[in-house]
């Protein structure tokens, strides 16, 4: 039987080493946001892990071998990371972790059959004083990805030597799903998944539900488990030969049990999506990115529980990357994100206790998704428009040692949509609409093969929205070893 462990394994290596580096940067960023609504996960956390999930997507797809008709690999990697940040609260805090991961997969006839498995095992330790319940605490062993797949046309070509017009792919398991580019939808879930492909059409249909340890979009409900339901499609055109437009309808359904009903509130929050967008190339290498999305739906308000919530709310993202020629690898992007958000929500864009208290509407939008929203401010994308402008290159690609080093900045502009709505970040609570701004600057290196380290450092500088004026910093180094 062939093994496929030994085959490219620098380049397989490399990979890991790089999306390893990566997470570290954004793995574990919870104690920046919302204290004020005591949460001890705030939005910001969610937003870097919903980014570690789309590296683990990538990187898993980067590893397919195809040719072979069985294959096995397996490995893991083991990664410490210190942080110190300020986070609007605590002037200074510092926190720890060590993190381990263990993967598996086995493909048959050819990548027609596809099982994979990865577990994790963590350890946070945080300096006395500086944590938000538990000084000391031991995540894991989980089953973080497990999943079957099955493609037809692999089967196919494996069992007949043939092709087909069309092709079926099927999945079943836990693991990281998209819709569109990732602006409603962006995260893992026990899912079953139906890609089907005729000529350049495409359709992806999708039955899921979140992971239960996984933190729900409403963070003041009194709830162990998470409990929500996604049925969906998203459809892509694949003819073009510089854009690939796509539109997708989406809908949650929120089953939540609270272990204490509270009196006189509901919090079932019930969302219907309707997105359209495209990614390509504007001219070469001047790449393109953009979603617009409307949401419907029900949900309820501050003290509300015999009559639910109108949602009528709307969001979208358009971006530019350009890839400069020349040494280094230079590239350049901007990006504009809002989403919409609901003037009567003074206190929370997201949770029905401190949220809509007038009326029975609420425009405020709230997705699943994910976007890079700054490392140390970070919000969540509701009420709020962010601009963002960043470069990155590899200053040193004919160095022997330094050439996998990459250095870069990304800057971002924060303003609300209502300025007398609140955003997730409790501590902006003054009404005015300029929430301020932020600079972050990274840079990653690939040691070794097997080795890969990142240090980010970004800062926040509050705008008028905030009574306290005083900068964030947030401040990472991290150390990846992969075997």
């Amino acid at each position: 039987m062939p093994i496929v462990k030994g085959k490219s394994l620098d380049r397989r290596r490399h990979l890991r080493g790089w999306w390893g580096c990566v997470a570290l940067a954004l793995a574990v960023h919870w104690p920046m946001a919302a204290l004020g609504q005591g949460r001890a996960e705030p939005d910001s956390f969610l937003n870097q892990q919903r980014t570690i999930e789309r590296l683990i997507q990538d990187q898993r797809a980067a590893l397919d071998v195809p040719g072979e008709d069985v294959g096995f690999d397996y490995g893991g990697y083991y990664s410490f990371f210190l942080f110190l940040y300020d986070d609007g609260t605590n002037s200074s805090r510092t926190f720890r972790r060590h993190d381990l991961r263990i993967w598996s997969r086995l493909t048959l006839d050819q990548g027609a059959h596809e099982f994979y498995a990865r577990s994790r095992l963590g350890f946070v330790d945080f300096n006395p004083g500086d944590d938000f319940g538990t000084e000391d605490d031991v995540e894991g062993m989980d089953l973080e990805r497990g999943f079957y797949k099955f493609d037809l046309a692999k089967e196919v070509r494996a069992k007949r030597g043939g092709t087909l017009p069309y092709n079926v792919e099927f999945k079943i398991g836990r693991d990281f799903t998209e819709f569109g580019t990732g602006l409603v939808l962006s995260r893992a879930l026990d899912q079953v998944w139906v890609q089907t492909t005729y000529g350049p059409w495409q359709a992806r249909w999708l039955a899921g539900k979140t992971v239960g340890s996984s933190q729900d979009l409403d963070i003041g409900r009194n709830v162990d488990r998470t409990r929500r339901t996604f049925l969906g499609v998203d459809a892509r055109y694949k003819g073009f030969e510089r854009h690939e437009p796509f539109a997708y309808l989406l809908w949650q359904r929120d089953h939540n049990t609270d272990n204490v009903p509270t009196l006189f509130q509901k919090f079932d929050y019930d969302s219907f999506y309707t997105g359209l967008g495209s990614t390509g190339e504007v001219v070469t290498n001047l790449r393109y990115s953009t979603e617009w999305v409307f949401e419907t739906g029900h949900g309820y308000g501050d003290r509300r529980f015999l009559h639910n919530n109108r949602i009528n709310a709307w969001a979208w993202d358009v971006g530019l990357e350009y890839l400069m020629p020349g040494k280094g690898t230079p590239r350049m992007g901007v990006e504009y994100i809002f989403a919409s958000g609901e003037p009567d929500r003074l206190f929370s864009p997201t949770d029905a206790a401190g949220g809509v208290s007038r009326g029975f509407r609420d425009e405020g939008f709230n997705g699943f998704g994910y976007r890079d929203t700054g490392l140390s401010f970070a919000p969540t994308l509701s009420n709020v428009h962010v601009w963002r402008a960043g470069t990155s290159f590899f200053p040193f690609e004919e160095h022997d040692y330094f050439k996998r080093l990459e250095l870069g900045t990304n800057w971002f502009l924060y303003y609300k949509h209502h300025a007398d709505a609140g955003v997730s970040d409790a501590l902006a609570g003054i009404q005015s609409g300029y929430l301020g701004w932020e600079m972050d600057y990274f840079a990653n290196w690939d040691i070794t093969s097997d080795v890969a380290a990142t240090t980010r450092y970004g800062i926040f500088f509050p705008g008028k929205a905030f009574e306290d004026q005083t900068t964030r910093t947030y401040l990472l180094f991290g150390l990846t070893w992969n075997f």
